[in-house]
C-alpha cells in the first residue's frame, strides 16, 4: 500500500469521477485506475462501483475516514519537513560547557536572534559528557564541549575544533602558590583541590594528568559552577586547576590569583591544555538556522581569540 494509492482513492471519493481524480492528482486516468486496482487487491475488497459516477461501496465508505486522516497527516508531515529544510523551525537547542556560555557565546546568541527572531534559542550550560549525551539522544541540536574521542565517534557526527587553551591555577591572593609566576608541579601536587563534579571532562583531564605524574590528586570538594570555584578558593585553603577561559573574571579579582603551570619535564615543551570542539550531526548541519549558528560560533570565537592575542 502506497500513499499515492490512498491519495487517488480520496480524490475519487471527493470528485466522484476517475477522470476528475486524475486531473486533481496530475496523472493519467489509467494511472488512477491501476492505483485503485492495486489498493483493492491490498485490502481485499472493491472500493467503488464502476458506473458513470464512481460511488463508494460499503468497504469504501468504511475506509474513507481512515484514508482521509492518513492523507491529512501525510500532508502535515511533508509540510513540516519542507519547513525544516528551508529553516522554519520553532527552536534551536544548544548545550555548552560553562566557560563557553560565560565568555564566547553572548555575542553569538545576540547575532543569531537578530537573524532568526522567530526561532526560540535555548542554551543549557552542562558538562561535556552530559552535553554530548543529550546531543546523541536528540534533545539538543549542537554541543560545545571538551574534546573526548570516546564520546564523539560515529560517522553521523561532525566535529569542529574551536581552540586549545592552557590549564591554569586558581588560588587565593595570599596562598603560598601565589608567590610563583609559574607553578612547578612538584609544589602544586602538595595542595588539596576543588574540582568539577564526576562526569565533567575537566575532572577526568586533571585526574589523567596526576596519574601521568604518579601523584595523588587530593580532590576534597566537587562543584559545578565557576562562581562556586571562585568563592571556595577565595577562602584561602583550596586551589583549582581551570581552563584559561574560565578564569577571565578571576584575573580582575584582587582576592584571587591566577598562575600558569611550569612544564613538569624540562625535555617536554608541551603545555597542559584542553581542546574545545563544536559537535553536531550531519543531518542537523543541513538545516539553515543550525548551519548559521555553527558559522557564527566559528567566526566570533576566532575574532575574540585574535583580539585577545593582539591585546
Amino acid at each position: 500500500m502506497r500513499i499515492e494509492q490512498l491519495q487517488a482513492f480520496l480524490a475519487i471519493a471527493q470528485t466522484g469521477s476517475f477522470q476528475q481524480a486524475a486531473k486533481k492528482c496530475g496523472v493519467t486516468q489509467s494511472t488512477i485506475s491501476r492505483q485503485i486496482q492495486a489498493l483493492e487487491t491490498d485490502v481485499g475488497v472493491e472500493l467503488f462501483y464502476r458506473t458513470s459516477h464512481a460511488k463508494l461501496t460499503l468497504g469504501g465508505e468504511r475506509l474513507l475516514p481512515r484514508v482521509r486522516k492518513i492523507c491529512q497527516e501525510w500532508e502535515i508531515a511533508t509540510q513540516e519537513l519542507t519547513d525544516l529544510m528551508i529553516g522554519k523551525q520553532p527552536e534551536l537547542c544548544v548545550a555548552a560547557i560553562h566557560s563557553i556560555c560565560a565568555s564566547y557565546l553572548p555575542p553569538v546568541l545576540q547575532k543569531f536572534c537578530h537573524k532568526y527572531p522567530e526561532v526560540q534559542l535555548r542554551v543549557t550550560s552542562l558538562g561535556s559528557d552530559r552535553s554530548l549525551k543529550v546531543l546523541k539522544d536528540g534533545l539538543v541540536d549542537l554541543a560545545i564541549v571538551m574534546h573526548n574521542r570516546f564520546l564523539i565517534t560515529g560517522k553521523e557526527m561532525v566535529v569542529q575544533t574551536l581552540y586549545d587553551e592552557p590549564i591554569e591555577v586558581l588560588t587565593s591572593a595570599n596562598h603560598p602558590l601565589a608567590k610563583f609566576t609559574s607553578i612547578p608541579w612538584s609544589e602544586l601536587i602538595i595542595y588539596p583541590q576543588v574540582v568539577f563534579k564526576d562526569g565533567y571532562g575537566m575532572q577526568r583531564l586533571i585526574q589523567d594528568k596526576f596519574t601521568e605524574l604518579n601523584a595523588q590528586l587530593q580532590a576534597v570538594l566537587e562543584v559545578n559552577t565557576l562562581d562556586a570555584f571562585r568563592a571556595i578558593v577565595r577562602q584561602g585553603e583550596l586551589i583549582a586547576l581551570l581552563p584559561h577561559s574560565a578564569l577571565i573574571e578571576a584575573k580582575n579579582d584582587p582576592t584571587l590569583a591566577v598562575r600558569s603551570l611550569a612544564n613538569h619535564n624540562l625535555l617536554d615543551n608541551s603545555n597542559f591544555h584542553r581542546r574545545v570542539v563544536m559537535v553536531t550531526t550531519q543531518d542537523r548541519l543541513q538545516i539553515p538556522p543550525i548551519q548559521h549558528f555553527w558559522q557564527l560560533v566559528l567566526e566570533n570565537i576566532c575574532f575574540q581569540l585574535t583580539n585577545v592575542g593582539n591585546s
